[in-house]
């Protein structure tokens, strides 16, 4: 049997019913456990795999850091307790310009349940944030505001330069000049500097459903 080829839109369907189903899981592996890359990638497989079983997708490309490369989709999960995760560092324009991939987030909160033995994972939200929407919200949001009120090249330099971005000083300058182009989207991510992102998810749960380009599945 053919399977059907997996589009952001199947993906973002299979997500929202993965995540009603997996409250009434338990799962003795998880007992205990306290590491929350260890329950994250338990989800993460475990929904791959759920998704590889009923559509032709293409490998993680770990060339390229996703997930899902074919529909250009990273997968996250975080738990809610303090919902962020890392991310590669390519280049400080990602936290202007987006990550350059969408993201689809599960958020959950782990129970231990000790007459079973086994723990369940209720995904209290799933959201799916566009790529247009993967910028820092600060930033973003102030950049936008700077272009709109008439801010020329050394403003946004100067700005740029006070917000520590890992960049030189002439790729601030073609940045400043990209942005007066082309105004960057307004972001829904919390992303701080370091050698690999560190990005916060709480704003995009928040205004999930809301925001342009963040989704609550």
């Amino acid at each position: 049997m053919t399977k059907t080829k997996l589009t952001e839109e199947l993906l973002r369907k299979e997500a929202s019913g993965f995540s009603s189903r997996e409250g009434s899981h338990a799962e003795p592996s998880l007992f205990g456990v306290t590491d929350g890359k260890a329950v994250g990638t338990y989800l993460e497989q475990k929904f791959r795999a759920y998704v590889a079983g009923r559509y032709k997708i293409e490998e993680g490309n770990s060339a390229r850091g996703i997930d899902f490369p074919d529909i250009n989709v990273d997968m996250k999960v975080t738990s809610e307790k303090q919902p962020q995760s890392s991310c590669p560092f390519k280049s400080a324009r990602e936290k202007i310009f987006g990550l350059g991939y969408s993201l689809l987030v599960f958020v959950y909160d782990k129970k231990d349940d000790e007459k079973r033995r086994a723990a369940t994972l209720k995904i209290l939200h799933t959201i799916f944030i566009q790529a247009h929407a993967t910028g820092d919200f600060t930033t973003t949001k102030r950049l936008r505001e700077m272009v709109m009120d008439g801010g020329n090249e050394d403003d946004i330099v100067a700005y740029l330069t006070d917000r520590h971005l890992p960049v030189d000083e002439i790729e601030v300058q073609k940045i400043a000049r990209e942005i007066l182009k082309r105004p960057p989207s307004q972001g829904y991510l919390t992303i701080s500097n370091a050698l690999q992102w560190r990005l916060q998810y709480g704003r995009a749960i928040r205004e999930a459903g809301t925001a342009h380009g963040v989704v609550r599945l």
